[in-house]
């Protein structure tokens, strides 16, 4: 793999321990994938950042570095809201160590905005290359904006963060871009926006980490989110396209004409309404991934005049909750609470429920392993519900 001279400096350790630490571990990843030189990057989002996830080995790990990013860098969401943890219910002791790993974190200049949706707070643009890490917004900078990134690790992500570079492979090279597989969605009486979760679980445990291609849905910005977020969760997908909607399936004639060559998997509605099946749940989790703006506009108008009932937890970037003060209060004058910094997948804050109603496909396929607890499927309509029936 070709190294500039700046690389082959940083390599031999003369601008530090740190940074020639990272440069071997994206010189390896490199190797193992034919990389044949590191691309710069505009951004990187790293995973890793719960303590429920890493645990002490990953935090011991973390206070040995000694270096400052290189490119903007924000964390995947961690296992507590920063400033509302006891009210969460989380431990001190966890608490603690969570606090550790967002100073070593902070000591490394990465911004502490703890979100799998940093698309909303920082613009990124088509073609730009990118490290990130969680796989909800891997598969939405790829899909639907239009930017180059793989799935990165939490260390090889942190490594691009700290370098400026990553290796030139994958999703970086776009005649790896193409897609493999056609999806046809069978046409039910009226698709909701939640039915995109659905679609995109089934999906991708069809796919694996194969590259698809809809050719017959009109899902929105909110639809495409959750439809990626599924198929990542479910199966491994970066990265997919939909025909007239997606911009890389807008522009590339390629694609058109290429579903007759390819195997083509027909999603039924039957089992898209298999996966809304009723279940008593304990509590109500939204935000997986974090919510837009839109979607707590709509929380909002849902929960008008309404309390909860049962524990409601809505979670979204901190930005995004400090930009829509006004709607996150006519949410939380419900009862339900709107959180930053974390969600119900990466929390232990939910680990002591035994059902948890959702509405999003990548919840669905987390929540059981881990949150330990059944998942409901429903509509944020039917969540609502539930929540204040």
């Amino acid at each position: 793999m070709y190294l500039d001279n700046e690389d082959e400096k940083m390599l031999a350790g003369e601008y530090g321990e740190t940074r020639a630490k990272m440069m071997e571990i994206l010189v390896a990843l490199g190797k193992v994938f034919g990389a044949e030189e590191l691309v710069p990057i505009t951004s990187a989002q790293i995973s890793g950042a719960s303590y429920k996830t890493i645990g002490k080995w990953g935090l011991e790990w973390l206070r040995n570095l000694d270096a400052s990013v290189a490119v903007p860098a924000v964390l995947n969401p961690i296992g507590m809201p920063r400033d509302r943890w006891q009210e969460m219910g989380i431990d001190p002791e966890f608490a603690g160590n969570q606090e550790d790993v967002i100073k070593a974190y902070r000591k490394l200049g990465i911004k502490l905005e703890c979100t799998c949706t940093p698309y909303y707070l920082n613009k990124t643009s088509y073609g730009e290359h990118l490290a990130w890490s969680e796989s909800s917004a891997v598969v939405y900078a790829n899909s639907v904006i239009g930017a180059r990134t793989n799935r990165e690790g939490g260390p090889s992500a942190l490594a691009a963060a700290i370098v400026g570079k990553t290796p030139s492979y994958g999703l970086h090279i776009v005649k790896n871009r193409m897609p493999e597989v056609a999806i046809q969605v069978e046409k039910g009486d009226g698709r909701h926006a939640d039915h995109y979760g659905a679609i995109g679980y089934l999906a991708g445990k069809e796919i694996g980490n194969r590259i698809p291609l809809y050719t017959d849905i009109r899902p929105n910005r909110d639809s495409l989110k959750a439809l990626g977020a599924a198929m990542a969760a479910s199966g491994a997908v970066a990265l997919f396209h939909v025909q007239g909607i997606t911009p890389e399936a807008r522009i590339r004639e390629t694609f058109r004409g290429n579903t007759s060559t390819m195997e083509t998997i027909t999603i039924e509605q039957s089992a898209i309404d298999d996966l809304f099946e009723s279940m008593d749940v304990d509590a109500v989790a939204l935000g997986c991934p974090h919510c837009s703006p839109d979607e707590l506009s709509r929380l909002a108008e849902l929960l008008k005049g309404k309390k909860v009932t049962k524990p409601f937890y809505i979670f979204a970037a901190r930005g995004v909750i400090e930009s829509e003060s006004r709607t996150v209060a006519a949410i939380e004058a419900s009862g339900a609470k709107v959180y930053a910094d974390t969600c119900m997948v990466v929390s232990p804050g939910l680990d002591r429920f035994d059902s948890i109603m959702v509405n999003s496909g990548k919840a669905l396929a987390y929540v059981p392993n881990m949150c330990g607890a059944e998942a409901r499927l429903g509509t944020t309509e039917e969540c609502v519900e539930v929540a204040t029936s």
